[in-house]
């Protein structure tokens, strides 16, 4: 059964708070952040990329130039129609049968907007194209590192590999800003749909509460057994907060 540890992400620490956890294996949902916990497995590992060891391989540099006629757009998280219709293209495409389908304009818009942190919408799309968006990413802007809190693209368009894009060009955001990390959400082995992340050189996942490079994907087979996750409260209890006391 699925088991997740939640927290609020609220007030004056909101930014320290998330800052915190997300180095700690947890990610931000609106104004919650939570992290696998399940009772029976710890399969489920949260993924970042070290930018400064990260080389783009032959297939990546393709990518990188095959989308060249792309231009990146920051602004504040703010919903729009536009994003919506990508947003429903995508998910009907990819994720047909998955917890996010029947998301209507209402939610989407919430899960845009509603975020008491520092967060940006980054759209790509081609110049004089009539406002036509290719991309999209929701991006959370931290004190270690861009996290890509979620990201959807133009299925149409895939000899373009826009999300492998996405992720690239956040490596490079993340250059100019000069921050260690790009996060790229949650990472299990074995699983086929998240296998694409274990192509960036420099990856690395957080288990067993530390950052482990990804460089030999069936070393953490194990973590699917029975035996590997510690009890809730133990894992609770080994929480480091902002101001430097674990929780109890």
């Amino acid at each position: 059964m699925e088991r997740k540890l939640f927290t609020a992400l609220q007030g004056e620490t909101a930014t320290q708070l998330n800052d915190a956890l997300s180095k700690q294996g947890f990610r931000r949902s609106q104004n919650v952040l939570y992290r696998p916990s399940c009772a029976e497995c710890s399969a489920c590992m949260s993924a970042r990329i070290r930018v400064a060891d990260f080389v783009p391989t032959r297939s990546q540099k393709r990518v990188i130039k095959r989308n060249a006629n792309l231009v990146r757009t920051a602004s504040s998280p703010w919903a729009s129609e536009e994003q919506y219709e990508l947003f429903r293209k995508y998910l009907d495409s990819r994720h047909a049968t998955g917890g996010m389908a029947d998301m209507d304009m209402f939610e989407f818009a919430a899960m845009v907007e509603e975020t008491p942190i520092r967060t940006r919408l980054i759209e790509y799309g081609v110049p004089d194209s009539g406002g036509v968006i290719d991309a999209v990413c929701l991006t959370d802007i931290l004190d270690d590192g861009l996290s890509m809190v979620y990201s959807f693209y133009d299925p149409e368009l895939q000899i373009a590999s826009l999300g492998t894009y996405v992720i690239l060009d956040h490596i490079e955001i993340a250059r100019e800003l000069g921050l260690p990390f790009v996060y790229l959400g949650y990472w299990v082995p074995g699983s086929p749909k998240m296998a694409y992340k274990e192509k960036f050189k420099g990856i690395e996942v957080y288990h067993g509460r530390e950052w482990t490079p990804l460089t030999d994907p069936s070393a953490f087979a194990n973590t699917a057994h029975p035996l590997s996750t510690d009890p809730i409260a133990e894992q609770v209890a080994k929480i480091d907060l902002p101001d430097g006391r674990p929780t109890r």
